[in-house]
């Protein structure tokens, strides 16, 4: 399965985005900032990684609904499906 390079162009700006912010919590928890702000940075790059994840299970859901066969060649099984979509739970 291919994914768009637009779309693997956002995963990465995502991913890119929550590197600055576990950096940014890393500087925090060194310079012993209050422990209510860390957690809400460390949030944020927790939401950008599972948006990031989100996004690619989505295209390549569509990828494979938008083929000519339906998809069913090289189509992840239900159980496949399933653990990929807890892998983000």
């Amino acid at each position: 399965m291919e994914i768009e390079a637009e779309v693997l162009e956002g995963v990465v700006k995502r991913l890119r985005r929550a590197q600055g912010q576990i950096g940014g919590v890393i500087r925090m928890i060194e310079e012993g900032r209050d422990c209510a702000d860390v957690l809400t940075q460390l949030a944020a790059a927790s939401r950008a990684l599972d948006r990031a994840g989100f996004k690619l299970v989505a295209s390549g859901l569509r990828e494979c609904a938008l083929r000519p066969d339906g998809g069913a060649a090289g189509m992840p099984s239900e159980e496949e499906l399933e653990r990929l979509f807890l892998s983000l739970a």
